[in-house]
C-alpha cells in the first residue's frame, strides 16, 4: 500500500502583516519613550548617534526619506561597538549593555516591516525601562516609567487590534495595568522573599556615593560638603539627642606624612565586641544606610551594641562584613556620655604621638611653648583652643591653597579653613606637644523630618574632628572647628559667614524649601523603607500585623493564590456585569421596535437611532415627540457618556407608550 504523504502550508509562506503608518507612529513613541529614562547616564556620543537615527527614521516616516542600508547599518553596528568598547573598557556591564540595547533599538526601528518587528520594539521598550531601574528606583522614576508603559502597551493593542483613536488606545492601556495593579500588591507582599538581589548584576551595577575617604588632605571634605545628597537617615527609640551631640564615627586618622592623614594600624585590628567596656545610659537607633562602596558603618559616638555581622576596629570605626552596595538598615546603640579608651595600649599611643621628622617648625615650636606655660596635659587643650578662639581665624568652604609647610601656613598664615584644616592642625599640635591626638573623620549633626521623624544626614554634614587621650580620662573628643564657628556644630552650614557657598539645602532662609523637601524626603523614605528594603524581615513584620505569627512558603503560597483567584473573580463579576447592563440596554431598544413593528413602523438593520426617529416622524408626526426622545436617550447612552440603568427604565415606559398609541387614530 502507498501512502503519499501532504504537506502542511508552512508559516513563513503566510504572508507577514504589513505596518501601517499609524503603527509606525506608536512604535516611534514606543522607542521614544524608551530611550529617554537613559538620556542622562550614556555617553554624549550614543546620544548623538541614537538621536541622529531616530530623526532619520521620523522623516522616512513622515517625509518619505531613503531607508538605511544594509552597508551603512553594519557600519553603523561596527562603529558603536568598537565607541563602547572604548568607553567602558568592556562590552559586559550594566553600562555597555545598556548602551547595546540603545543602539539596537534604533536601528531595529529602520527594519520595520511587519506586525512581527514592531512586537520586537515594543520587547526591546519594555526591557530598557526595566533596565532603568538599575540606576535608579526612586518614587519619581517608578512614576515616569509607569506612564512609559502606558504607551509602550498602547502601542502593543495598537499592533494586534483594530485602529482605534490615540486617546481611547492610552485609556485602555490605562485600564489594563490598572487591573493588573491588585495582583502586583498580592504578588508584592506575600512571595517569599529571598536574600540579596532577585537576580545578580555585575559589580558596576553599584555605584560608590559617599565622599568619604580613608585619608584626609586639605579641601577633601570642604568639596564633599557641598553636596546635599543623603548620606543616611536615623530613626530614634525616644527622642534624638541634640544636634550637637550627633557624632557619626567614621574612619579614624592616625598617620601622617606632613600633609596627608591616613588610617594607621589599627583600623586593621577588628574586634566582635567593642575594644573596651562601654559603661553609661544607651541610646537605641536604627540607621538606613545609603550605598557608598566601603564596609564602613556609621554609628554614634560611642557605640555600645552592634548589628549581626558587624565588627568593631581598636580605633572605634564600625565596619560591616561586605561592601555596602545596597541600601542597608541595621540596629545599633550608643553611650553618648561615654568616653572609651581609658587603659590604652601604650604602642598604640606612642604611634598617636609620632610626626614626621621635619617640616612646619613653627608650629611645633608653638605647640612647645604652650605645653610648657600650661603646665599640664589638659591645660595645653585648653590653650590650643583659645589660640583658634583668639585669634583671626576664618571659617570657609573656599580656603587658599597650602604649600609644603601647610600646618604653618595655616596657623600663622591664611587662618582660613574648614574643619579639615582645623582637626589636622590641632592634632599636629597636640602630638607636637608629646599628647597622643588623631583625627576622627565622619558625619556631625543631621536634621530631624518632622514628617516622618527621622533624623536626615546629608553628605554637607560631613565633618572632621579631634580626639586627645588623656591619662585617667580617656579619648576626649574635641572639636576645634566649634571655637570658631559654634553654630556649626548646632545647625550644620545653615549659618555660614556671608558670601560662602552654602548647600541649597542647608539655607535657613527658605522654610517654604524646607517643608516641601522634608515632605518629599518623607515619602521617599516611606518607598525606600516599605518597597526598595522589603526585605524577609520587613515582610515578616508586615505579615504578623496581618494575623500570620509564623509565616512559611507554603503558607504564603497558598494566601497568595487564594487572594489572586478572588480578585480574578471579582474582575470576572464586574465585566460581566457591565456586560449585563449594555445588553440591558439592547434589549430595552429592541423593545422600541417590538413595539412599532406591528404597525408597519419597524426599524431597518441599517437605520441609526436618530434617523430612524426622523423617519418614523415623517410618516406618524403624532409618534415624533415619543419616539425622537426615546432614540435621543439610546444614542446618548450608547454612543456618549449617558448612565445605561436610567437609560433602560425610560426606554421601557417609552416603548409602553409607543405601543398604546402605535394605532393611528381614526378621522
Amino acid at each position: 500500500m502507498m501512502f503519499r504523504r501532504t504537506r502542511t502550508p508552512s508559516t513563513a509562506a503566510v504572508p507577514a502583516e504589513p505596518l501601517t503608518s499609524a503603527r509606525i507612529g506608536w512604535l516611534m513613541a514606543v522607542a521614544a519613550c524608551a530611550l529617554l529614562p537613559h538620556a542622562d547616564h550614556l555617553p554624549a556620543w550614543l546620544n548623538a548617534v541614537a538621536l541622529l537615527l531616530f530623526i532619520w527614521r521620523l522623516a522616512q516616516w513622515k517625509l518619505g526619506w531613503a531607508g538605511a542600508s544594509t552597508v551603512v547599518k553594519a557600519l553603523v553596528v561596527i562603529a558603536c561597538c568598537a565607541g563602547v568598547t572604548l568607553t567602558f573598557g568592556r562590552l559586559f556591564g550594566r553600562e555597555p549593555g545598556v548602551a547595546l540595547l540603545t543602539l539596537l533599538l534604533v536601528l531595529k526601528l529602520h527594519e520595520l516591516k511587519s506586525v512581527r518587528d514592531g512586537h520586537t520594539v515594543v520587547l526591546l521598550g519594555y526591557f530598557m525601562l526595566l533596565a532603568a531601574f538599575l540606576y535608579s528606583q526612586t518614587p519619581a522614576v517608578a512614576a515616569a516609567l509607569f506612564g512609559s508603559m502606558v504607551v509602550i502597551t498602547a502601542a502593543l493593542i495598537a499592533l494586534t487590534g483594530p485602529p482605534a483613536p490615540v486617546r481611547a488606545l492610552l485609556r485602555q492601556s490605562a485600564w489594563m495595568l490598572a487591573q493588573a495593579l491588585p495582583f502586583m500588591l498580592v504578588l508584592f507582599v506575600l512571595f517569599p522573599r529571598v536574600p540579596g538581589p532577585l537576580w545578580g548584576l555585575p559589580l558596576d551595577a553599584f555605584g560608590a556615593r559617599s565622599g568619604l575617604s580613608d585619608s584626609m588632605s586639605p579641601g577633601d571634605i570642604s568639596q564633599l560638603s557641598l553636596s546635599g545628597e543623603i548620606a543616611f537617615r536615623a530613626r530614634f527609640d525616644d527622642a534624638p539627642p541634640p544636634a550637637r551631640d550627633l557624632y557619626w564615627r567614621g574612619p579614624v586618622l592616625t598617620t601622617f606624612d606632613g600633609r596627608t592623614w591616613r588610617q594607621g594600624e589599627a583600623a586593621r585590628r577588628l574586634n566582635d565586641g567593642t575594644p573596651h567596656a562601654v559603661i553609661g545610659p544607651r541610646v537605641g537607633y536604627e540607621v538606613t544606610l545609603e550605598p557608598h562602596g566601603k564596609n564602613w558603618l556609621f554609628a554614634l559616638e560611642t557605640v555600645a551594641g552592634l548589628p549581626l555581622g558587624a565588627r568593631v576596629s581598636d580605633d572605634w570605626q564600625v565596619l560591616g562584613s561586605e561592601v555596602v552596595r545596597a541600601r542597608r538598615r541595621d540596629r545599633f546603640e550608643s553611650v553618648p556620655t561615654s568616653r572609651p579608651g581609658r587603659e590604652e595600649w601604650s604602642a598604640y599611643l606612642e604611634a598617636a604621638r609620632r610626626l614626621p621628622p621635619g617640616g612646619n617648625p613653627r608650629a611645633r615650636a608653638l605647640a612647645r611653648q604652650m605645653h610648657l606655660d600650661a603646665g599640664s596635659d589638659d591645660e595645653t587643650v585648653d590653650a590650643a583652643l583659645r589660640l583658634f578662639r583668639r585669634e583671626a581665624f576664618v571659617y570657609t568652604l573656599t580656603p587658599p591653597l597650602l604649600g609644603e609647610d601647610g600646618i604653618d601656613q595655616f596657623l600663622f598664615d591664611s587662618r582660613r579653613g574648614f574643619c579639615e584644616h582645623y582637626a589636622g592642625a590641632f592634632v599636629f599640635l597636640m602630638r607636637a606637644a608629646g599628647l597622643p591626638a588623631r583625627v576622627v573623620t565622619g558625619y556631625q549633626g543631621g536634621e530631624r523630618n518632622e514628617v516622618d521623624g527621622f533624623v536626615v544626614v546629608r553628605q554637607s554634614d560631613a565633618h572632621a574632628w579631634a580626639e586627645v587621650w588623656l591619662d585617667g580620662e580617656g579619648w576626649r573628643r574635641v572639636n576645634p572647628t566649634a571655637a570658631i564657628l559654634p553654630s556649626r556644630v548646632e545647625r550644620g552650614l545653615a549659618d555660614l559667614p556671608a558670601g560662602e557657598p552654602v548647600p541649597f539645602v542647608a539655607r535657613a532662609d527658605l522654610g517654604w524649601l524646607r517643608d516641601l523637601r522634608h515632605r518629599w524626603e518623607a515619602a521617599n523614605n516611606a518607598w525606600n523603607q516599605w518597597v526598595l528594603s522589603y526585605d524577609q524581615q520587613k515582610q515578616r513584620e508586615l505579615l504578623s500585623r496581618l494575623g500570620m505569627a509564623q509565616p512559611d512558603w507554603r503558607t504564603m503560597t497558598a494566601w497568595m493564590a487564594a487572594l489572586c483567584a478572588v480578585i480574578a473573580i471579582a474582575l470576572t463579576l464586574w465585566a460581566l456585569r457591565r456586560q449585563i447592563a449594555a445588553d440591558a440596554l439592547a434589549r430595552a431598544w429592541a423593545g422600541i421596535d417590538r413595539a412599532l413593528r406591528p404597525a408597519g413602523l419597524g426599524r431597518e438593520t441599517w437605520e441609526g437611532p436618530l434617523d430612524y426617529a426622523e423617519r418614523i416622524a415623517a410618516l406618524r408626526p403624532d409618534l415624533a415627540a415619543e419616539l425622537r426622545t426615546a432614540c435621543t436617550l439610546y444614542a446618548d447612552a450608547r454612543y456618549g457618556h449617558a448612565a445605561h440603568a436610567p437609560a433602560v427604565r425610560a426606554l421601557r415606559t417609552h416603548a409602553r407608550a409607543l405601543r398604546r398609541h402605535r394605532t393611528p387614530p381614526r378621522t
